[in-house]
């Protein structure tokens, strides 16, 4: 899904889930910290997410292109 950037957090990127509600991503989900960068994602910015728990509010996120293949995969 995309999800929009609402607030960059010191752990990681608070974001608005289209349909209602919020997400947050943490730092070591997204590629610009993982490769060692400080550039954080834009507030605005649109990423593309898939969902590591939403058994917990916020639902936590990912960003990292590996978690959404492996998310494709289960889903077949």
């Amino acid at each position: 899904m995309d999800v929009v950037v609402l607030e960059n957090l010191p752990w990681g990127v608070r974001v608005h889930i289209d349909g209602g509600g919020e997400g947050v991503i943490d730092k070591t989900k997204t590629s610009s910290w993982n490769a060692g960068s400080d550039a954080r994602p834009e507030v605005g910015e649109v990423l593309r997410v898939v969902v590591l728990d939403d058994g917990r509010l916020p639902w936590r996120l990912s960003a990292l292109k590996k978690d959404i293949e492996l998310a494709r995969k289960l889903r077949r």
